[in-house]
């Protein structure tokens, strides 16, 4: 892919760019925590985005997606981000440079990707930090990881019109090869934690479904924890979010909450608790218990937090049951999407043909699988 981007912008432009690379993620544990300033674990992986550019002395950018096929032309000093356009999204982190006081000039861009399409493995972040980090190298601004990754979580929430947490974007500008990130999303810092998985694997299978309740389900859940915030902070004057309770302190919380609000309440104290004990899990190299906690985090996400569905629990619960497989769960905001699958890599080629053939026949769906690598955040060639 860095070898077509490059050979395309050449042909294109006639001049040699500057070529920045940036990855989607996964998220091992710690679902639906982020907007509630908690733990998450993700990491990034080897598939991404890539943004060749150079300066064009134009008093327009010319930008080129391979992806898509088509050339998109702006002023550069006075440009309106199309939303739902993928070109918005080099408009919206110029948008971010000119607030926040940097200077630029016309240039010519080019973008392409190897992300797979609906696997939930977060392109639109990767595609921002990507543009972020070639804009910085190109203009010499020397933007830090966090505020690459800030500047491109504002640029989706102000003109993608997705209001996403931090962690895809920080995921993407801070991964590290073999390494997960312990982030908290309350200080916007992380611990590096060491992912050595022996024989073992992370494998995606995509459900290939995407059912139309997952936006109005994700509003009202992420109202349903502000609202029970709200109602405990009488006897627990001191938080902020559900991020600052306990395990102990369910009991309380529980004869407090109506029970239309307790269990969204319960997921989110349980799966921070979840997201810590999981890392010293993977520091201790007890993948055995890591991987009973990814059940645990599923049964937690369907059951008390209610964003699972069909096609998803029966995947987990296949998964569960299979040999070599130390644990699995929906990954992602849910009602769709991918699990994520612990397995022992002698029992792949076995654990392929058994789930597509049962969730074929279930669902008259073919799932796909897709091998992840723990790869490097973003970074220049």
């Amino acid at each position: 892919m860095e070898g077509q981007i490059r050979k395309t912008f050449v042909s294109l432009f006639e001049t040699e760019p500057i070529l920045a690379f940036a990855p989607g993620r996964i998220n091992l544990i710690g679902e639906h925590t982020d907007y509630q300033e908690g733990f998450v674990l993700p990491a990034s992986i080897q598939f991404g985005i890539w943004s060749a550019v150079q300066k064009n002395q134009l008093p327009y950018c010319r930008l080129y997606s391979i992806d898509f096929e088509e050339e998109v032309t702006f002023d550069w000093q006075a440009f309106s981000p199309r939303k739902g356009h993928w070109s918005t999204y080099v408009m919206g982190f110029l948008a971010q440079l000119q607030q926040a006081g940097y200077k630029f000039e016309g240039f010519d861009m080019v973008i392409g990707g190897n992300i797979p399409v609906g696997a939930g493995l977060s392109s639109s972040a990767a595609l921002s930090v990507s543009i972020g980090t070639a804009l910085s190298a190109l203009f010499e601004l020397n933007l830090s990881k966090l505020s690459i990754a800030r500047y491109s979580q504002n640029s989706e929430h102000q003109f993608a019109g997705v209001h996403c947490g931090i962690m895809d974007t920080y995921a993407s500008a801070f991964g590290k090869a073999k390494t997960a990130l312990l982030l908290d999303c309350r200080t916007n810092q992380h611990e590096e934690i060491a992912l050595d998985l022996g024989e073992y694997s992370v494998l995606l299978v995509n459900s290939n479904v995407k059912h139309s309740l997952a936006d109005s389900a994700y509003n009202q859940r992420r109202a349903a924890c502000e609202e029970s915030v709200e109602l405990l902070k009488r006897s627990f004057p001191g938080i902020k979010t559900l991020r600052d309770l306990n395990i102990s302190d369910l009991p309380q919380v529980q004869k407090i909450l109506p029970e239309s609000l307790f269990p969204k309440a319960k997921h989110v104290i349980s799966e921070c608790n979840r997201a810590l004990v999981a890392a010293k899990a993977l520091n201790e190299k007890n993948l055995g218990f890591f991987g009973k906690l990814l059940k645990e985090s599923h049964q937690s996400l369907s059951k008390d937090f209610e964003v699972s569905c069909q096609e998803l629990d029966f995947l987990a619960e296949k998964a569960w049951k299979f040999p070599g497989v130390l644990g699995a769960r929906m990954m992602g905001g849910g009602f769709g999407g991918c699990t994520i699958n612990l397995i022992s890599k002698s029992k792949v080629a076995p654990f392929l043909e058994e789930l597509s053939s049962s969730y074929t026949k279930e669902f008259g769906i073919i799932p796909s699988f897709i091998s992840v690598e723990i790869g490097d955040g973003a970074h220049i060639f």
